[in-house]
């Protein structure tokens, strides 16, 4: 909901690292493949119930996340490099609600509930984005990307936030977990609603 809106304010001095990064060789997708990396690494924290520091490792993997694009448009976009970044960010989505799953046996079913959401926005996003690349439809309002992004109610943002709060407030995954697995149904609802009038019989 708020990533396109963040995209003015993020991206300058993104790019600006971005090309810094560049420069000394770094590659996108070793920036893609180390945010992920981290980003697993913050769920086995968690899971550990070292949940500040799960928090530092998620923040630090969110930031490469956000390099990564800007080394590419420093350097070169490439197809492979979009599909790895989506796979990685999905390792990541799923990471941290597995990780609270491990940390406390009442969170299992909320852990599993919250990944099920994430499921159904994933395969949302990239049926849609499937269609869109059919009917030529492109949108510059998440940046430049390798396919096109479909907005929603739950996005990269709000996912930040939800887990930032999960970390703050372990105790209250299971509350946070259902709120935002609702948001990811609502979602999928609204994305299906925008392909049914998009991508006519």
């Amino acid at each position: 909901m708020f990533d396109s809106r963040l995209r003015p304010l993020i991206d300058p001095p993104l790019n600006a690292i971005g090309s810094a990064l560049a420069r000394t060789g770094i590659s996108a997708n070793q920036v893609t493949i180390a945010g992920a990396m981290i980003g697993i690494g913050a769920g086995v924290a968690i899971g550990f119930r070292y949940y500040l520091f799960g928090l530092v490792l998620l923040l630090a993997s969110r930031l490469l996340d956000g390099l990564d694009g800007a080394v590419a448009r420093a350097t070169k976009q490439s197809d492979f490099g979009g599909y790895l970044d989506i796979v990685c960010d999905f390792a990541f989505y799923v990471a941290v609600p597995i990780g609270f799953g491990f940390a406390v046996a009442a969170n299992l079913p909320f852990a599993m509930i919250l990944v099920a959401s994430f499921t159904l926005t994933g395969i949302s996003f990239l049926a849609y984005a499937v269609m869109a690349a059919k009917h030529s439809r492109e949108t510059a309002a998440h940046g430049q990307k390798s396919f096109f992004y479909n907005t929603g109610l739950a996005e990269g943002t709000e996912t930040i936030v939800a887990f930032v709060l999960m970390c703050l407030f372990p105790q209250h995954f299971a509350i946070i977990a259902s709120i935002y697995a609702a948001m990811c149904v609502v979602t999928v609802i609204q994305r299906t609603i925008a392909a049914r009038m998009d991508f006519p019989e």
